[in-house]
């Protein structure tokens, strides 16, 4: 029983892009597949094109929307805990970050100068939990 593979049918061919090009250049696709099976045979695929990125998208980029302004404390700010179950209930803290993300549910994270009974020194709070002195 004989087997036949397909890198002893064809030995190269050349693969030509179906879009045409504006430039006189034309650099053909060619793949090159081996005669013989051998053990360190390989496949090479030779795909090149000098395609200049469209103007549109530049101007796009450069037309994006102004950012819009911080919310919540400045980082490093004085806060009181307004959080009734807290450990830091009434204790003023300092403000580490404040994430801007709109879906954030505790976007504050606050920093005491003592720690409660888990050795921790910081807490994560919305921004209705905390007000700033």
């Amino acid at each position: 029983m004989t087997s036949c593979s397909m890198a002893s049918a064809a030995s190269s061919f050349v693969v030509t892009p179906n879009v045409t090009s504006n430039t006189t250049t034309v650099k053909p696709n060619m793949v090159m597949l081996p005669i013989q099976n051998t053990r360190g045979s390989r496949l090479v695929v030779k795909a090149v094109e000098d395609v200049a990125p469209p103007a549109a998208t530049v101007e796009v980029a450069k037309e994006e929307k102004p950012k819009p302004p911080p919310v919540g404390p400045k980082r490093g700010a004085k806060v009181r805990i307004l959080r009734k179950e807290s450990y830091w209930f009434k204790v003023v803290g300092s403000v580490v970050t404040i994430d801007q993300d709109p879906k954030t549910r505790y976007p504050v994270v606050v920093r005491f100068n003592k720690v409660n009974y888990a050795n921790v020194s910081t807490n994560n709070y919305a921004l209705d939990e905390i007000q700033e002195v």
